[in-house]
């Protein structure tokens, strides 16, 4: 009998710490200081950096529940650009802010950008020297697979809503890959531009977007034909982007015009630009809508913007090159 009172007793504690209540935050890189970034939104101050070995992951993202985050080292180099290959990623937890897992991929693949599966909850992982995107399941860390994409440098990578298609932005090629994610397959390749960067895809799945960055325009990519459908002319060349959850507009870093870019998805014409720090790189959409982060590496900063006013609200000081961003949404 006293053992069954100890064992319940046990059970519920255990159940407890599982269900326990956790802050949303703010996933910042910090590719200078090779480490990342644990983000308080409310306060706007970084609560813990978090070190991810002797180089540094350039994209994260966070695991569905909000707990961990993943890391793929990249290397200490840029696309297409001599350096060091990275071997691996990094698993975070986000409440002890501290490294509690590795995926090896046991040798150079410079896996970059890593997304989470909207519908199968899988984790995908672009690794551009093997010119793959990697399947792993995010709870044992083992790797399922991959999908090949069939040209070199994919570093950044779109899943569609449905969870049925993913788009890689090919930067030497200047293409972007079609892939049949439950085939495992490549599907189209398309030619976008002779030098492409950074991609996103909109709500209702109709459009890809990747930006030209020989010349200061988007391409916009229909996805029932895989066919550029129109571009669109803008004040700088774009960067990273993502679209607001109303599926009104797209927002788009400008790095070389220091602008958060606006784009009107109904009309496909660039509305407006918000003025941020210096060399913006990557936009995120709170969940809720009402804000967009902008990581801006020039002043290791991140801006955060009232959508409602178009307006900078707060500078966050988040470490040296400030890059990739993610939303670990809490309970």
């Amino acid at each position: 009998m006293q053992i069954r009172i100890l064992f319940s007793v046990a059970a519920l504690s255990l159940g407890t710490v599982a269900g326990a209540q956790h802050a949303s935050r703010l996933l910042v890189t910090q590719k200078g200081d090779q480490s990342l970034a644990l983000v308080d939104p409310a306060a706007g101050k970084v609560v813990a950096s978090v070190p991810e070995g002797a180089y540094t992951a350039h994209e994260v993202i966070a695991s569905s529940d909000g707990r961990r985050a993943f890391a793929p080292i990249y290397g200490d180099s840029g696309v297409g650009q001599p350096g060091t290959d990275g071997t691996h990623m990094v698993v975070i937890d986000i409440a002890s802010q501290k490294v509690i897992g590795n995926v090896d991929f046991h040798h150079g693949v410079r896996p970059h950008q890593p997304l989470i599966g909207p519908k199968d909850g899988l984790l995908y992982v672009t690794t551009e020297l093997d010119k793959t995107v990697t399947i792993i399941d995010p709870k044992s860390l083992k790797i399922l697979g991959a999908i090949p994409t069939g040209q070199a440098e994919s570093h950044m990578l779109a899943l569609s809503n449905d969870g049925l298609r993913g788009y890689t932005a090919n930067v030497g090629p200047g293409t972007v890959s079609v892939l049949d994610i439950k085939g495992r397959k490549n599907i189209a390749v398309i030619p976008v531009a002779t030098h492409t960067q950074r991609i996103s895809i909109t709500n209702d799945d109709r459009f890809v977007l990747t930006s030209d960055t020989t010349k200061p325009q988007l391409v916009v990519v229909d996805t029932a034909n895989n066919q550029v459908k129109t571009r669109i002319d803008m004040p700088g060349t774009g960067y990273g982007s993502a679209p607001t959850p109303d599926g009104n507009y797209l927002l788009i870093a400008l790095p070389h015009v220091n602008k958060m870019g606006v784009i009107d998805l109904k009309t496909m014409n660039f509305a407006r630009g918000v003025d941020v720090p210096e060399s913006p790189q990557e936009v995120l959409v709170r969940p809720d809508g009402k804000v967009a982060y902008v990581s801006c590496v020039g002043s290791d900063q991140v801006a955060e913007v009232d959508l409602a006013t178009w307006k900078v609200s707060r500078l966050i000081k988040t470490g040296k090159l400030t890059d990739g961003l993610a939303w670990a949404a809490g309970k």
